[in-house]
């Protein structure tokens, strides 16, 4: 069979380094040099010559880690890789999927076109801000669900006075399908403007008197709209909030705003390391599920049967 290498970008390292271990192998020696100016060189420092290889890179704070992801591909091409997977556990740019308004770029197709340019021939991830994302992109797409990880998690819990929620409408889909899997009832928080870029408030969209309120979303950023949400919840009289979201951006006063919040506990997964540490945040990782979409991928498995069937 053909040789599996793994390689991480520098600031996934922490990730790739659990990755590797539930595969049961090593991550490939790869190193950054840079010339004074900051200009960066990858340097793979051992064959890849038609091995399936794999870079693990997320590109969050986006740009520096992206440009290294895709020098690395490009390396690899060079060196006659056999096959070329780039794991994104986070896809940066993916909020930017379509044309909101005028003179503005569609960067998530942008990025799908770099990263099929660098010479990348599959790309893996985990929820991409939009499913059709998948689209933009002329090579195979596995797109992992973090509901594998979450889904587990919450069947040990007592759900039995539960409600899911959508911070806003966008997400309903989402929520949907944990409401769907527990056969739990469903809300939604619709926030509204009076001028553009500026919440004026928020509704609540179905009763959650009395209960504990789970709230999911694929990313938490400033933390802005998910507080606000659970705020609303607790005032409409839900007994406790919590919240499910993948990707931990948790950028500008995002700390500040959970621990102000009436958010009980938000569960995150290690798709972007944690800043800081807060009481309030729990970490799941995803190192197992991308492990074991690796090796289905080397040896040609359904990557689907990783997936939580509703």
């Amino acid at each position: 069979m053909v040789e599996v290498k793994l390689f991480s970008g520098t600031n996934s390292q922490y990730l790739a380094e659990k990755i590797a271990d539930y595969y049961g192998g090593s991550l490939g020696d790869v190193s950054l040099q840079r010339f004074s100016d900051g200009e960066m060189q990858p340097v793979i420092n051992e064959s890849v010559r038609g091995a399936y290889v794999f870079f693990i890179q997320s590109t969050f704070a986006p740009s520096e880690n992206l440009m290294e992801l895709l020098l690395m591909i490009d390396a690899a091409k060079r060196a006659s890789a056999g096959y070329i997977t780039a794991v994104i556990p986070y896809f940066g740019y993916a909020r930017q999927d379509r044309k909101d308004k005028p003179r503005v770029p569609i960067s998530s197709r942008m990025i799908a076109n770099l990263l099929e340019a660098a010479g990348a021939s599959r790309i893996m991830t985990m929820d991409f801000h939009a499913d059709q994302i998948q689209g933009f992109f002329d090579i195979p797409v596995d797109h992992l669900k973090s509901e594998a990880i979450y889904m587990p998690y919450l069947q040990e819990q007592d759900l039995s006075n539960v409600i899911f929620a959508s911070p806003d409408v966008g997400g309903v889909k989402r929520a949907r399908t944990y409401s769907m899997y527990f056969d739990r009832s469903l809300v939604i928080c619709d926030k509204y403007r009076k001028k553009a870029n500026e919440v004026a408030g928020m509704t609540v969209i179905g009763d959650v008197a009395g209960a504990d309120v789970i709230l999911v979303d694929d990313l938490v950023d400033t933390a802005g709209t998910l507080c606000r949400a659970a705020d609303m919840l607790i005032q409409k009289g839900a007994k406790s909030v919590r919240a499910l979201c993948t990707h931990p951006v948790l950028s500008g006063n995002a700390y500040k705003n959970i621990e102000a919040s009436q958010l009980q506990e938000l569960i995150v997964c290690d798709t972007i390391p944690m800043r800081k540490h807060s009481e309030k945040i729990k970490v799941l990782t995803t190192a197992k599920l991308f492990a074991r979409a690796i090796r289905n991928t080397h040896e040609h498995r359904s990557i689907s049967a990783l997936f939580v069937e509703g």
